[in-house]
């Protein structure tokens, strides 16, 4: 049981766009992604542009053949090398002066290469600004989720980060290129060393890509420096040296389950795309194409891309991001078993297309989870980790496949008395497979926190878009326990009504009766020690009535069930929103209702700190609509009590309609 729309695909499609939209409101993270862009188009751009000039320079038809090569190897070194580094500083130092010192740097060495005009000096500069990036990626991640409003929000940011990177700005870097390189053709120029001074002017265009960068960090995005602890300045001050905070982080990767599960999980998938990039060429071959498969099987991988991870926030929504990890995980080596066993192209295409899109979902969902699960002071380490096994995963995979194809060779076996000729790409791709599929299930083993749950059922119902609870969850919110209450019985009576089987929920007043008798026979003063006992009373709800009804396959009326007192209680305490909101998380198994109906009504007179309390519950209560408006209907509250039942009904009797008629009976 999860957040899951109620009204259908065109429902979860405009739903999706608001998500987006929620998060592109935040000024600091639309910012970033314009700081995102314009980097993410400097390391496309510069791929070209250095790669043009080496060739310029030298005259060597062999040298020459190399030059892309080269350019690729030099940057993609200090990945393997210094990563990890990246990490460590991105934790230690405050993380916007470490972003604009990477950019001035890395505007700098290509400003550097396009005056001095060397190749020695290209591949060191090159090499130099690949370190740059490997201290500004980790930085850059693990401030991202500092900048949201929810935790949820992390998903939709790391989807318009992704679509940023590898999608508007890939685009983006070619065109550029293309545009600069086509200047002699606009301006009918000829003669001279035309092709050594456009490439030289594309270097240049690319350092001040970097410096942009580096001015707009500098100046507008002030909020990078932020932490998300509350003891900010107790964590600067009690910061370990470099060293041992780079042991921390390894301790830290290898102890805590979430984190080593999900290293496991990388490592799989890594090397099944290295294995699979290295040997796509002799596998166009294999499926008797030449130049046009290769290009087609490349087309099919960044499709299936795409569509994973535009699908990954539906599937997260019915099983659980660390469930899901592992299994498309295991998915994408399954998957590329049939890629190697594909006798036609267009069974390869379709299977390529497949593990592309398990690689999209697994990819996000981990993002996903460092960005909401791993605590700040930890999420650059663990970005930095990541990022170095990448590189080295596909360094080693690139370069041991082509060496076991080589060793391999083809051969003939006889088939029924025919012989067949079995290309050495497809051993070497299962062996792959066999990779991938062993390490996801370690790290599913290793990530799964509701093993009691069979993972098979939980996978087909989030495949054909049911929830694992046969009931629904609604739950009425607002700011005064008067409107709540009053509305979620006269709810539960319409649905009645209606013929729908219905639980209305707990009782605020015991709940909090039973909560100031636990609280003053423990004699508990600090905030934290009575957020830990409210969380208990909720879990305990919980798990005594609402899942058990969910289960049954009955429709659950609560009011007040966690974001009422989640706004009350984050105006009234010193504690962050986003700490009370994972405590929340953990009380109740992460369980959300289906529809929230929130109750909005106008300021009434009072006491001016009454008001500045309302003011702030009721800003609090927006935010989480505004941020999830699909699970979310805001109705408005003032007036007659009959007026403002009827409208709660109107909102939510259609929408179970609906409901019904999408879900079979055997899953309502």
């Amino acid at each position: 049981m999860t957040e899951a729309g109620l009204a259908g695909p065109a429902q979860s499609s405009v739903s999706t766009v608001h998500r987006l939209r929620s998060v592109l409101a935040i000024r600091p993270f639309r910012r970033l992604w314009l700081v995102t862009y314009l980097c993410s188009v400097g390391d496309w751009l510069s791929l070209l542009a250095l790669t043009g000039l080496v060739s310029e320079m030298m005259h060597s038809y062999q040298w020459q053949s190399f030059a892309l090569s080269l350019v690729v190897l030099t940057q993609l070194l200090p990945g393997i090398l210094f990563a990890p580094i990246g990490g460590v500083l991105a934790d230690k130092f405050d993380r916007r002066k470490v972003m604009v010192v990477c950019d001035v740097l890395r505007g700098s060495l290509f400003i550097s290469i396009a005056l001095i005009g060397s190749p020695i000096w290209l591949f060191v500069a090159n090499f130099l600004v690949g370190c740059c990036a490997m201290l500004w990626i980790p930085a850059k991640e693990s401030a991202v989720p500092n900048l949201l409003r929810r935790p949820d929000q992390v998903e939709s940011a790391n989807q318009l980060g992704l679509v940023m990177t590898y999608g508007i700005s890939t685009i983006s870097g070619f065109g550029l290129y293309s545009l600069i390189a086509g200047i002699p053709g606009y301006l009918n120029l000829q003669g001279g060393n035309l092709e050594f001074r456009i490439a030289t002017i594309a270097v240049i265009i690319n350092g001040l890509l970097y410096f942009t960068s580096a001015i707009l960090i500098a100046t507008r995005l002030p909020e990078l420096s932020g932490r998300a602890s509350t003891r900010k300045k107790e964590v600067e001050a009690d910061k370990p040296g470099f060293v041992a905070m780079f042991r921390d982080g390894i301790r830290f990767a290898a102890a805590t389950p979430l984190v080593r599960g999900l290293v496991i999980g990388m490592i799989g998938a890594f090397a099944a795309a290295g294995v699979v990039i290295a040997t796509a060429k002799l596998y166009a071959e294999s499926l008797l194409g030449g130049a046009s498969t290769f290009g087609l099987l490349f087309v099919a991988v960044f499709v299936g891309l795409a569509l994973g991870m535009a699908t990954a926030p539906r599937l997260a929504r019915r099983l659980a991001y660390n469930r899901l990890f592992g299994v498309t995980i295991v998915g994408a080596g399954i998957t590329l078993v049939l890629v190697a066993l594909a006798p036609h192209l267009w069974i390869a295409l379709l299977m390529v297309a497949l593990v592309g899109a398990c690689a999209g979902v697994a990819f996000l969902t981990g993002l996903t989870i460092v960005g909401s699960q791993v605590e700040d002071e930890m999420r650059g380490r663990t970005v930095a980790l990541i990022q170095s096994l990448l590189k080295i995963v596909l360094f080693g995979a690139s370069a041991g496949a082509p060496l076991v194809v080589a060793l391999l060779q083809k051969r003939q076996v006889s088939v029924f008395g025919h012989p067949m000729e079995v290309d050495a790409t497809r051993p070497v791709m299962l062996a792959g497979a066999v990779i991938a599929i062993v390490l996801g299930l370690v790290a599913y083993r290793q990530m799964d926190d509701r093993r009691e749950e069979p993972v098979l059922s939980s996978l087909f119902a989030a495949i054909r878009g049911r929830r694992q609870s046969k009931g629904l969850l609604i739950a009425v919110e607002g700011d005064t326990r008067e409107d709540t209450s009053v509305q979620a019985r006269r709810l539960a009576a319409a649905l009645r009504a209606e013929g729908v089987e219905v639980l209305l929920a707990a009782d605020p007043e015991h709940d909090e009766r039973r909560l100031r008798t636990m609280l003053s026979s423990v004699e508990l003063a600090g905030v934290r020690a009575q957020a830990l006992v409210a969380a208990a009373v909720r879990a305990d709800v919980v798990e005594r009535q609402v899942r058990p009804a969910l289960d049954e396959g009955s429709v659950v009326v609560m009011e007040r069930y966690v974001d009422s007192p989640l706004a009350h209680f984050t105006a009234t305490s010193s504690l962050e929103h986003q700490e009370l909101e994972g405590l929340v998380d953990w009380a109740t198994g992460r369980l959300r209702p289906d529809l929230t109906i929130l109750l909005d009504r106008p300021v009434a007179d009072g006491k001016s700190i009454a008001l500045e309390h309302h003011w702030r519950v009721q800003r609090l209560l927006s935010e989480m609509a505004a941020a999830d408006p699909d699970r979310y209907v805001v109705v408005e509250a003032d007036g007659d009590v009959d007026a403002v039942a009827e409208r709660v009904r109107t909102a939510v009797v259609p929408l179970l309609a609906t409901r019904k008629r999408a879900v079979p009976e055997a899953a309502v």
